[in-house]
């Protein structure tokens, strides 16, 4: 495992770390022993840094990195977010009462002192051109419990907006192979800014594994099933916004560019760190062996030329149309 600088804060975080949304549910069925047995295999191949949010479960999967840290002596770092509590979700909701409220909850599930760091759970977008939203969370760092804070978005509107900000240290957002435009311009503001960006959906929920197929069942409480045209939340959360059909005629495509021995999602991984403004991938994974699977994309050999190639080819002919334009 490789390390990469986290922003400004001094942290160095596993290239590949672990997105902890599946293990609280929306992705069909989960096994808490299972799921803890997925994290620590985490930490056995060297990831220290694990994203969660307080709606994961309503709660459930900030107690389980909670009872990770009670049964391993090793550091790690965790990330939450706060926001999605809000109903409705409107941009007056993310005040210094309610922020504080969620706060406090995620403090307790997670059985620490202070959050390492907590990011605006996609807010709406009025809410990055509210300071006196950014003041509360400041104000919570001084107060001592957060160590520092960042935002997850959306939008690359949304992204450039919050690292006008000094103190945002991190934003989360969606970019993979079926995700482009983050790379444009986005990237090259945080790298300016020393700003952390953490990719999270890049397998873009599970697509780009290549085991999805038309005949693929989802259970009724995975998004994949009920979220694909944005039915309970942004529709591009759930195969990053790409129609269904569309994008297994664009996997076709990409498992030709994949070396022998290797696979589809260890390939869609070993590009993503391709892009040094790039400070880590958060895929997820419910049982060890995805862990295992998805930690080994880190030493996969770099991807030639002709294949970062070949993959802007398929985005710009079969993707783009579809979703650059909406993020």
């Amino acid at each position: 495992m490789q390390y990469r600088d986290f922003g400004r804060t001094g942290w160095k975080v596993s290239e590949i770390s672990f997105g902890a949304w599946a293990v609280g549910g929306s992705w069909g069925s989960v096994d808490d022993r299972e799921s803890l047995a997925a994290m620590h295999k985490c930490l056995d191949l060297g990831i220290n840094l694990f994203d969660t949010a307080d709606v994961y479960g309503d709660g459930r999967s900030e107690r389980l990195l909670a009872q990770l840290r009670r049964e391993r002596r090793e550091p790690f770092y965790v990330i939450t977010k706060a926001g999605r509590l809000l109903d409705p979700h409107i941009a007056d909701g993310y005040n210094r009462e309610n922020l504080t409220a969620f706060i406090e909850r995620s403090l307790k599930n997670l059985d620490v002192e202070a959050l390492d760091l907590v990011q605006l759970h996609c807010p709406p977008t009025d809410v990055y051109y509210r300071p006196e939203v950014f003041g509360v969370l400041d104000d919570l760092v001084t107060a001592g419990k957060l160590r520092h804070y960042g935002v997850s978005v959306e939008k690359v509107e949304e992204a450039l907006k919050a690292i006008e900000y000094p103190n945002v240290q991190s934003v989360q957002i969606i970019f993979n192979m079926f995700r482009l435009r983050p790379s444009e311009l986005f990237f090259g503001e945080a790298q300016r800014r020393k700003v952390a960006i953490l990719a999270r959906v890049p397998l873009a929920s599970g697509m780009l594994t290549g085991k999805i197929t038309r005949e693929t069942a989802f259970a009724d409480d995975d998004h994949r099933k009920f979220n694909r045209h944005g039915e309970s939340f942004d529709m591009g959360e759930t195969f990053s916004g790409v129609d269904f059909d569309a994008a297994l005629e664009a996997v076709e495509e990409l498992k030709a560019l994949v070396r022998p021995g290797e696979t589809l999602a260890g390939m869609a991984l070993r590009w993503l760190l391709m892009f040094d403004a790039v400070t880590c991938a958060i895929p997820g994974g419910k049982r060890p062996s995805q862990v295992e699977e998805n930690t080994h994309a880190a030493d996969l050999p770099a991807l030639t030329a002709e294949q970062m190639a070949a993959v802007q080819e398929i985005y710009e002919r079969r993707i783009k149309p579809l979703v650059h334009h909406r993020w």
